[in-house]
């Protein structure tokens, strides 16, 4: 029940999602599915989503029967799965499915089949599924036909806690060996942030794949729909200490796309070392994720912190063919988090690992403004550049890794915290405004650094002086920390980008910090000399 309850808490931007998703629905009734006895594959998927992407989008938001439609929270927690109904529960497979019911929230009906063999079997709702407790809902009255709000899937590690969940619109979670559910992925982000409301795709089927006897792997596929686009999913899982996902994505243009996400992610950022604008709780940090990562296709890595801006901040880092991006949880000490409740400290990263020349594009980067820690407010994601317009058939391949340890390592320091503050040299009196940033860079060669050899900091900014640019070493943490000041040239809060890496000898020891700083409004920059 802890993990129903768990589960059913997903951040609010989620929780938008599956609102506005909610008007993109797609009837069952509507495809001639497949049913018993006849064969199912991928490309009979893939055609069927090109098929539909040719025809007009048929919407059949809420229709759901009125003893559901309305349910307040209190009620809607009061439905759970029996776990003696889980799917395969009687078979010698690995794995376990569950259902999430419909209600609250989730008021699309999704359709969910099992699949055997290349044969398909609907799955559909009975009332020994769900308990209901005291929410008022008479179980037998509701439709055989009522479908679901979405699935998990427990491993035999551990039948109570499940270890994947697919829940509104096109959102999946996964966890890694900490059994810590974080940050969420998305089958597609359609126009996100842009000065119109976003387009939220959504799973309307689902297939899942009986496992074989033994195996550690299991399958699912998935049709996805919404006004702009179709798409067919096959998701292939595996478990572990680190859980991979090899996701096979064809999509459809129903019409002009501007900005399409692929491989997007979505997190929680609300305050940190580096930012501390909505640091009002007592605890120092409370974050799902720290930075974004991006391996380039060049060969560099890039480190930026996350933030919470005081407005939606946007960022485009122009690549081709990238090795790779995802948002960390780099900082994993319970110290700098003191949460005993939802365990920030162990909330897994996630690292997409782009299969295939993914051409010319961008990792886009969609920072918004959040008051509160139920919302997620980080979104990044994979744009191409060529146009996205009907009748294309656009195929991408990627692996996706979750975990508190991910497989992608590279060989030189890395950025472990970014601090930041009021600069000036203490005891002395301030005659300008200027912002401290002290970045402890760790690992690599840095530990074999003698103290003859020459740190180099190369560092860049967009505009403002940069003053007491300095590196040392931090022998507690074997590694350097490099400081300075950014002196804003006037007073405007236009962002301001810095770039740094640590050398020695001509040759980077680093990899590349990255950040965007707002500075304060002018009334707001204190100097507090003393």
């Amino acid at each position: 029940m802890m993990q129903f309850f768990k589960m059913l808490i997903w951040p609010a931007q989620i929780i938008v999602g599956v609102l506005l998703s909610c008007s993109l629905a797609l009837a069952a009734t509507d495809l001639n599915m497949p049913t018993n006895g006849v064969n199912f594959d991928y490309a009979w998927l893939k055609g069927r989503a090109n098929y539909l992407s040719q025809q007009p989008y048929v919407s059949h938001a809420g229709e759901l029967p009125g003893a559901i439609k309305n349910l307040s929270w209190d009620q809607y927690m009061q439905i759970a799965f029996n776990p003696n109904q889980a799917l395969w529960k009687n078979d010698p497979t690995l794995f376990q499915g569950q259902f999430f019911h419909l209600g609250l929230f989730f008021t699309t009906p999704i359709t969910i089949y099992e699949l055997e063999q290349g044969q398909v079997r609907p799955i559909n709702y009975a009332p020994s599924m769900f308990t209901y407790g005291s929410s008022g809902i008479k179980a037998r009255e509701l439709p055989k036909d009522l479908g679901f709000a979405g699935f998990r899937l427990a491993y035999h590690t551990d039948w109570t806690r499940d270890v994947l969940a697919f829940l509104g619109a096109s959102y999946f979670r996964a966890v890694g060996g900490a059994m810590q559910y974080g940050l969420s992925a998305r089958g597609l982000a359609v126009d996100c942030a842009l000065p119109r409301a976003e387009e939220f795709p959504i799973f309307t089927h689902f297939w899942l794949e009986k496992p074989q006897s033994g195996s550690d792997m299991t399958t699912v596929y998935a049709l996805l729909d919404s006004p702009s686009i179709t798409g067919a999913y096959r998701f292939d899982i595996r478990p572990g200490k680190i859980l991979t996902m090899k996701v096979d994505a064809a999509l459809y243009p129903r019409k002009p796309i501007e900005r399409l996400g692929i491989a997007p992610l979505t997190s929680m950022f609300l305050c940190a070392e580096n930012d501390r604008r909505m640091s009002y709780d007592w605890r120092p940090e409370i974050h799902d994720s720290d930075g974004l990562a991006i391996h380039t296709g060049s060969g560099e890595w890039l480190w930026r912190p996350l933030n919470n801006p005081p407005w939606l901040r946007f960022n485009a880092y122009m690549d081709e063919s990238p090795k790779g991006f995802g948002l960390l949880q780099r900082d994993q000490h319970f110290d700098h988090y003191q949460d005993d409740g939802v365990f920030y400290h162990k909330r897994p990263s996630l690292w997409v690992e782009p299969l295939g020349a993914w051409g010319p594009g961008s990792v886009q980067l969609v920072e918004i403004a959040t008051m509160d820690e139920t919302f997620d407010n980080i979104v990044a994601f994979w744009n191409p550049t060529e146009p996205v317009i009907p009748g294309q058939e656009l195929l991408f391949s990627y692996n996706l890794y979750w975990g508190t340890e991910l497989p992608v390592q590279h060989h030189r320091g890395y950025v472990q915290d970014t601090f930041t503050g009021l600069g000036g040299v203490v005891g002395q009196p301030r005659t300008h405004y200027s912002q401290r940033f002290a970045v402890d860079f760790v690992g690599g060669d840095l530990p074999m650094i003698g103290k003859d050899t020459a740190i180099t900091p190369i560092l860049e900014t967009s505009a403002g002086q940069l003053e007491t640019i300095s590196v040392r070493p931090q022998h507690d943490i074997h590694g350097f920390r490099c400081m300075f000041d950014v002196v804003p040239p006037d007073d405007s809060q236009n962002p301001i980008n810095l770039r740094l890496y640590l050398q020695a000898h001509g040759r980077p020891l680093t990899e590349t910090w990255t950040y965007q700083w707002t500075p304060p409004a002018p009334e707001d920059r204190k100097l507090y000399s003393p």
